[in-house]
C-alpha cells in the first residue's frame, strides 16, 4: 500500500493518484479512521493500491477471468479466534480446510486451534494475518497447533490468497 493524503471520501474517491511526471502510482482505495471520529475517516491518512500491483491483478483477470497469484501467503483455511477459559485470545481454531491447500497439504483439520507459525505465537485471527503476511507463497513455515489435548506441529509450504 502507499500512503497518501488524498481525500478518500464516498463519492469522490477512485482517481489516480499520480506523481509529479504524471505518472500514474496507485488508485486510492482506504481511508484510516479515527476511533475519536466515531466511524469518520482520519482526515488527510489514506491508502492507496500500488500501480504494479493493479496492473498484475488485472492482467490476470484478463487472462484468466480471476485473480490466480495474489504474491500474499496462505494457509487455505477458515478460522476464528479462540477465547480461553480466561477470556482471553488462545489461538487461532481451524473451522474448514480447502481442498488441495496448504493446510490440507500438511494435514491441518477442522478443530485444530493454531498457537504458532514458526517461533511466533498466535492468539487472534489478526496475529495470524501478520504472521502470514511476513511470509510469501511457497515459503515453508513450522505451525504449532493442538488437536485433542495434544501439540503438534506440520511444515507447511504457504499457497497462494
Amino acid at each position: 500500500m502507499v500512503q497518501t493524503s488524498a481525500a478518500i471520501n464516498p463519492g469522490n474517491s477512485g482517481g489516480a493518484l499520480v506523481n509529479l511526471d504524471n505518472e500514474v502510482i496507485g488508485i486510492p482505495t482506504l481511508a484510516a479512521t479515527d476511533p475519536q471520529m466515531g466511524a469518520g475517516a482520519a482526515p488527510g491518512i489514506g491508502f492507496a493500491i500500488p500501480a504494479a500491483t493493479v496492473t498484475d491483478i488485472a492482467g490476470q483477470i484478463i487472462k484468466d477471468g480471476r485473480v490466480t497469484d495474489s504474491g500474499r501467503a496462505a494457509l487455505g483455511i477458515t478460522a476464528r479466534t479462540v477465547v480461553g477459559d480466561d477470556l482471553q485470545p488462545s489461538g487461532v481454531a481451524v473451522v474448514s480446510v480447502t481442498g488441495g491447500g496448504a493446510a490440507a497439504k500438511a494435514g491441518l483439520k477442522a478443530g485444530d486451534v493454531i498457537t504458532k507459525i514458526d517461533p511466533t505465537g498466535i492468539s487472534t485471527l489478526q496475529s495470524l494475518t501478520e504472521a502470514l503476511a511476513a511470509h510469501k507463497p511457497g515459503d515453508k513455515v513450522q505451525v504449532t497447533y493442538e488437536r485433542g489435548g495434544a501439540t503438534k506441529t506440520a511444515e507447511v509450504t504457504l499457497g497462494s490468497v
